[in-house]
């Protein structure tokens, strides 16, 4: 039978191993964006919510979300499952992540920036390769572009 202390430092040492950064999810949009010619800055900690990815010259942030801990809307979605024991620890933990991740979320867009929301469940290489056709192809970017190469002297591109 195990002690209080000892189920604690067993549970501790399990949460120490989840990470904020650099998760599975994060570098497998990582690797795809960049694979595909996408460079971008990581963490920008001047930025509501610290953005996984930044296109400062398109301003388009990109967070990536686990499914469980951002509590993912998609009802089709198995990661998202809210716990079924210690609701009362659970519930408010889990609600104050998505608080926090629309309120992050409308202070960039306050700011003209716009936000990509990539989750752990869309993550695969289909979706992955979606997202880089979506961030080549999306107006906002090809605006951005076209609004940095005005300012230059050159003329904006019209379309690919």
């Amino acid at each position: 039978m195990s002690t209080t202390n000892e189920t604690d430092a067993a549970r501790s040492a399990q949460m120490s191993r989840i990470r904020g950064r650099d998760t599975k999810p994060e570098m497998r949009v990582r690797q795809a964006l960049h694979s595909a010619g996408l460079r971008y800055r990581l963490h920008a900690k001047d930025l509501p919510g610290k953005p996984d990815l930044v296109f400062r010259g398109r301003k388009v942030a990109l967070f990536v979300h686990g499914c469980f801990w951002h509590q993912h809307p998609d009802p089709n979605c198995k990661l998202a499952r809210m716990p079924k024991s210690k609701l009362d620890f659970w519930r408010p933990k889990l609600e104050g992540n998505r608080l926090r991740d629309e309120k992050n979320r409308s202070a960039l867009e306050a700011d003209d920036w716009t936000v990509v929301e990539v989750w752990e469940c869309e993550t695969k290489p289909d979706d992955l390769q979606r997202l880089v056709t979506a961030l080549q192809t999306s107006s906002p970017l090809r605006e951005a572009e076209n609004r940095s190469r005005s300012r230059l002297g050159a003329k904006p591109k019209v379309g690919k």
